[in-house]
C-alpha cells in the first residue's frame, strides 16, 4: 500500500508543531480527550435534527488503556466516527480542524460547546509516539478504516474491521532516552493524574482498568490485587450546578480537592455570567495568608478553562497585584485560544472578564464590612496589607476601588474601623482626618504629638505598617476630607487667640531657639515653640511631605537614597524644662549646649529613632544628675 504525503505541510512544519507548539508534554492526553468528547458532542448535535437517532448519554464513554509490555497507549471513544473522506481531510491535513467545520455548519446550542477548533491537537501524540494508528468507524456506515503514521513522512490508510461505530487511537510509546522519560505515560497513577489535571470536567466517563486491593473470599484479613473498570474524571464540574443545590460543604470540599490552600476558605464567591461574555466562576476568599504570599515564588492567578479544558494553572491576568490572595477557577466558552489551546490570541474577552471578577471580589468584600465586620477583620489582618499596597502602586491608579476597603486602629473606638466610620463620625468643625504612625498602638498612644488632637476630642488613626503612611499619602483624602498627621507642622486646630499667643511666643524666644538650632546644626531644620504638646517638653516633628515615619521606612530600603525629612524640633513653652532652657540662655551657654542636645536625643528615642552617639548620651545625662 502507498504511503501518502502530508497534503500542505513539510516535515519540518510538523516538527516544529511536536516540539514548540506545547510546552509539556502530557498535553497530547488533555489534546485526544478533548477531540474524543466532540465525537460524542458531533451525535448529540445530529439527534437534534434527525429523527431517526436517538442520544443516550450512558452509551457514551472514552476509555483508556495503558499496556506497558507492548509500550501502547490507547484511547477508545464511541462518538461519531470518521469516513474515509474525513480521515484524508481531518488527519491527512495539518491544522485541518473537523471540529471547527462541524461547529461553524452547526449553530452550538444548550451547552455542549465544541472543544476543538485548530487540528494540530491530533499531531501532540507524536511528542510521545513513534507510531500512532487510528481504527474508526462512522455513524452511518457499514465500513472501517485504519490510518497509520510514523510522523512527518507521510500515512497509510486501509480498509479494516470495527464492530463499534467510534474511533480507536493507539499510540506506540517512545523509548526512553538520556533526556526523557516517556514510561510515565503507560504508568496508572500518572494518566489518573493528567486526566484529573486537564480533563476531569469533560462531560463524559473517562474509564480505566485500575488495579485496586480487595479482601480475598474465604479468607480472613488476606487481600488480593485485582483490576476493575473506574471513571477517572468528575463530568460535572460544581461551576455548572446550580447554586440551590451546592452548601457550604460542598465549595469547601471544591477548595480541598483543588489544593487552593491548607486552611478553609473565609468566603466563597459563585459568579455565573451569560452576558457579552459567558463564563461561570468560583473564587474564593481564604482565611489565611499563604507561607510564602510575600516571596518571589508566589504565583497569583485562577486556573482557567475552556469549556470545562484546563488551559491555564495560574492565568495571572484575570487578577489584579491587590487581589492576588483569591483562589479559585474561571470557566468560560468565549475564549480566543491559540493553536496549542496554552494561551490566548486576544485578551478582550479576558479583559471583560477580570474587569467583571475585580468587581465582584470588591463588592463581595464590601458586603462582608456591612454585614459580617468580624470576618472582615479576619480577613483584613491577612490581608490588609495587599490592600495598602495596591493604594500606593501604581501611582496611585487602584485607590478609588481600595479606599472603602482600608481599615485602621481608632484612638477612640480602640479597634478597626474604616474611613468612612471615622467620616461619618467627624464633628463638624473638624477639618482633617488625623493620624499618627509608630510601631505599635500602645507606643503611638503615649505619643506626645498626639496630645492636642486628643484633648480637642477627635479621633486619630494609628498607623503601625510601613506602608500606612506612603498608602495615605497616595488617596491625598478620603470623601473630601483630607489626611493630616498629627505630627504635621500646621494641625488647622489652632483659634485666632492662640495663633497670636504661638506667634509672641516665638517672637519673645527667637533668639534662644536660633542658637538651639546653631549647636544642632543641620540634625534640624527649626527650633520652634510647640503648638501641640501639653505635658511633655519636646517632640519632633517633620514640615514637608517627607515625615519621619516614611525616613525611616526608606532608611531600610535597599536602594537607600538617604532620604530624610525635614525634621522640627518642637517645645513646649509651657513646661518647666523650657524655663531650664531659658536661664542657661542667659548665664550657661555649655548647660544650654548640654540641654539641646539631651531634648533632641529625647526627641528622637520619642520617635523610635537612631541615637547618633549613645556614649555620648549617655556621658549627657551623667552630668545631669552630678
Amino acid at each position: 500500500m502507498a504511503k501518502k504525503e502530508f497534503q500542505a505541510e513539510s516535515k519540518r512544519l510538523l516538527e516544529m508543531m511536536i516540539n514548540s507548539i506545547y510546552t509539556q508534554k502530557e498535553i497530547f492526553l488533555r489534546e485526544l480527550i478533548s477531540n474524543a468528547s466532540d465525537a460524542m458532542d458531533k451525535i448529540y448535535y445530529k439527534a437534534l435534527t434527525d429523527d431517526s437517532l436517538t442520544f443516550n448519554k450512558d452509551s457514551y464513554y472514552i476509555k483508556i488503556s495503558a499496556d506497558k509490555e507492548n509500550r501502547t497507549l490507547t484511547i477508545t471513544d464511541t462518538g461519531i466516527g470518521m469516513t474515509k473522506e474525513e480521515l484524508e481531510s481531518n488527519l491527512g491535513t495539518i491544522a485541518k480542524s473537523g471540529s471547527l467545520a462541524f461547529k461553524n455548519e452547526n449553530e452550538i446550542k444548550d451547552g455542549h460547546d465544541i472543544i476543538g477548533q485548530f487540528g494540530v491537537g491530533f499531531y501532540s501524540a507524536f511528542m510521545v509516539a513513534d507510531n500512532v494508528t487510528v481504527i474508526t468507524k462512522a455513524l452511518g456506515s457499514n465500513e472501517a478504516y485504519k490510518w497509520e503514521s510514523n510522523g512527518a513522512d507521510g500515512y497509510t490508510i486501509e480498509p479494516t474491521e470495527k464492530d463499534e461505530i467510534g474511533t480507536e487511537i493507539t499510540i506506540k510509546v517512545k523509548d526512553n532516552t538520556d533526556d526523557e522519560s516517556y514510561d510515565e505515560f503507560l504508568e496508572e497513577y500518572r494518566l489518573k493524574a493528567v486526566i484529573k489535571k486537564y480533563s476531569d470536567f469533560i462531560r463524559y466517563p473517562i474509564k480505566m482498568d485500575v488495579k485496586v486491593s480487595k479482601p480475598k473470599e474465604d479468607a480472613d484479613n488476606e487481600f488480593e490485587e485485582v483490576e476493575e473498570e473506574q471513571t477517572i474524571n468528575s463530568m460535572v464540574p460544581i461551576w455548572r450546578k446550580n447554586k440551590s443545590e451546592l452548601t457550604d460543604e460542598d465549595y469547601q470540599n471544591f477548595y480541598q480537592e483543588k489544593h487552593y490552600g491548607f486552611d478553609k476558605p473565609l468566603k466563597h464567591i459563585h459568579i455565573s455570567v451569560d452576558g457579552v461574555v459567558r463564563y461561570n466562576s468560583i473564587l474564593f476568599i481564604p482565611e489565611n495568608m499563604p507561607f510564602d504570599y510575600y516571596s518571589k515564588e508566589f504565583e497569583k492567578g485562577l486556573e482557567l478553562y475552556s469549556s470545562g479544558v484546563l488551559i491555564m494553572e495560574k492565568c495571572a491576568d484575570l487578577l489584579p497585584d491587590y487581589f492576588s490572595f483569591v483562589k479559585g477557577m474561571v470557566d468560560s466558552e468565549d475564549l480566543s485560544l491559540n493553536i496549542s489551546r496554552e494561551m490566548l490570541q486576544h485578551d478582550r474577552q479576558l479583559k471583560l472578564i477580570a474587569k467583571n471578577i475585580k468587581n465582584k471580589i470588591k463588592s463581595e468584600l464590601q458586603g462582608l464590612i456591612k454585614n459580617d465586620r468580624e470576618k472582615y477583620e479576619k480577613f483584613y489582618e491577612s490581608f490588609g496589607r495587599q490592600l495598602k499596597y495596591g493604594v500606593y502602586s501604581d501611582f496611585g491608579a487602584n485607590k478609588d476601588d481600595l479606599k472603602d476597603l482600608l481599615m485602621f486602629y481608632s484612638s477612640t473606638e480602640k479597634k478597626l474601623v474604616t474611613l468612612d466610620d471615622y467620616v461619618s463620625r467627624m464633628p463638624e468643625d473638624q477639618k482633617y482626618i488625623y493620624y499618627a504612625t509608630g510601631e505599635s498602638n500602645e507606643r503611638i498612644e503615649k505619643l506626645p504629638q498626639t496630645e492636642l488632637v486628643a484633648d480637642k476630642g477627635y479621633e486619630i488613626l494609628y498607623f503601625t505598617e510601613d506602608i500606612d503612611e506612603f498608602a495615605i499619602k497616595m488617596l491625598l483624602n478620603y470623601k473630601e476630607k483630607e489626611f493630616k498627621s498629627v505630627s504635621s507642622g500646621d494641625l488647622g486646630l489652632e483659634s485666632e487667640e492662640e495663633k497670636k499667643e504661638l506667634e509672641k511666643d516665638a517672637t519673645e524666644n527667637k533668639e534662644l531657639f536660633d542658637h538651639m538650632k546653631s549647636l544642632l546644626s543641620d540634625k534640624v531644620k527649626q527650633v520652634r515653640a510647640s503648638k501641640r504638646l501639653k505635658s511633655h517638653p519636646v517632640c519632633l516633628t517633620a514640615d514637608g511631605e517627607v515625615t519621619i515615619e516614611m525616613e525611616k521606612v526608606l532608611q531600610q530600603m535597599p536602594d537607600n537614597q538617604n532620604v530624610k525629612a525635614d525634621k522640627v524640633l518642637e517645645i513646649n513653652v509651657k513646661h518647666d524644662v523650657f524655663n531650664s532652657l531659658k536661664d542657661a540662655f542667659e548665664s550657661d551657654k555649655d548647660k544650654l549646649s548640654l540641654y539641646t542636645n539631651l531634648l533632641y536625643n529625647q526627641a528622637l528615642l520619642i520617635e523610635g529613632l537612631p541615637i547618633q552617639d549613645p556614649v555620648e548620651f549617655t556621658n549627657d545625662v551623667c552630668k545631669i544628675m552630678k
